[in-house]
Formats: structure tokens, C-alpha cells, sequence
């Protein structure tokens, strides 16, 4: 499927935007949301790079459902790490634990519903962390107000997750083409609303 000159503005600006993040947005946490945050943005910089470089049909690639996790796993841990930091050793595990399993359950063939479960189970309670952890911290005082806008790209890069992992696993939630067609879009979207919500928040 190629790409249009549309979609590869949409990406170059969600390169920059994520360098910027992994360069500028984080000096000022420490060491572990650091470790995160760069994670996930790296993930997402790449992503976004190998698509305008080989095409949205990269998305095809087997490894996209576990890369999918890689970022809202990390921005979980990053945040929680950083704002709660009494059940941070407890997300850390959970993430790891669902990464394996998400990894496992895609590099086997299963005729079951059990990979589907995995990743409904694994992006429902990071996107969940992501989306509604920022929004409290914003209603309590805690954070800054526009610091919500980080949970509403959490609901965001939750909603893409599900998409291009429905997708693989044979069970899409709408068509390839209408998800090849927003997927730029959502990405520097999403992103947009991370930096934003970093840097105001």
C-alpha cells in the first residue's frame, strides 16, 4: 500500500516530535521513568521512521503486535514509577510478565482464543494505567491540569494497540485499509498529546 505525501508529513512530524521527547522531555525524572519513557518513545520514533522509510505495509510485519505492547507497557511502568512509586517494583513485574506472554503467544500457533485474551487483558490495564493515572493526578492537584492530555494519548495509542492487534490475529476490528489509512494520523496524534501533556503537565 503506499503511502502518501499526507501520511509521510504525518510521520516526519512524529519523528520529531518523539526525538525531541527521548532529547529534551525526560532530562528532569529519574532513573527508572527515564529507562521508560525512553523506551517507549524510542519505539514510537522508530515505528514511525521504518513506516515512512519501507511503507505502511510494514505494519504487516509478525513483530507488530508485540512492539504494539513494548510502548504502552513502558509508558505504564514510567508513570506509575513516577507517581506511585509504592506499586512500581509491582508494574515493573506485570510488564515484563505480559511481555513474555504476549511474545509467547504470538510466536506459537494456537488455534484457542488465548492470544487474543493475552493481548485484550495486557493493553486493557496499561492503556487503562495510562489513560486514568494522569487524569486523577490532574483532578487531585497533584500534577498540573494539561498533564490529562498524557491519559487521553494513553486512550489513544490504547485504541491502536487493540486495532493493529485485532488485525493480525485475524479478528479485525475495521477493515486493513481504513486502519493503514488512520494509523499515521493516530500515531502523531498520540504522540502529540505525550509530548504536550510532559511538557505543560
Amino acid at each position: 500500500m503506499k503511502i502518501s505525501p499526507r501520511d509521510r508529513t504525518l510521520l516526519l512530524n512524529t519523528v520529531l516530535l518523539a526525538a525531541y521527547q527521548v532529547a529534551v522531555g525526560i532530562n528532569d525524572f529519574t532513573a527508572l521513568p527515564i529507562i521508560a519513557y525512553t523506551i517507549a518513545f524510542g519505539v514510537i520514533l522508530i515505528a514511525a521512521l521504518l513506516i515512512y522509510i519501507l511503507g505502511i505495509d510494514v505494519l504487516d510485519s509478525p513483530t507488530v503486535v508485540i512492539v504494539s505492547t513494548v510502548i504502552p507497557l513502558s509508558l505504564a511502568v514510567g508513570l506509575v514509577w513516577q507517581h506511585l512509586a509504592s506499586f512500581g517494583t509491582v508494574t515493573l513485574i506485570f510488564a515484563i510478565i505480559s511481555l513474555l506472554a504476549v511474545t509467547l503467544t504470538r510466536s506459537m500457533q494456537m488455534q484457542n482464543k488465548l492470544p487474543v485474551i493475552v493481548i485484550v487483558f495486557v493493553h486493557g490495564i496499561a492503556g487503562l494505567t495510562i489513560f486514568l493515572l494522569p487524569i486523577l493526578l490532574a483532578a487531585q492537584g497533584q500534577v498540573k491540569p494539561l498533564f490529562a492530555l498524557v491519559g487521553f494519548g494513553g486512550a489513544l495509542i490504547g485504541v491502536g494497540g487493540l486495532l493493529l492487534s485485532f488485525l493480525k490475529l485475524g479478528k479485525p476490528i475495521l477493515s486493513r485499509e481504513r486502519i493503514m489509512n488512520i494509523f499515521p494520523a493516530l500515531l502523531l496524534l498520540t504522540t502529540a498529546l505525550f509530548v504536550a501533556g510532559f511538557a505543560w503537565g
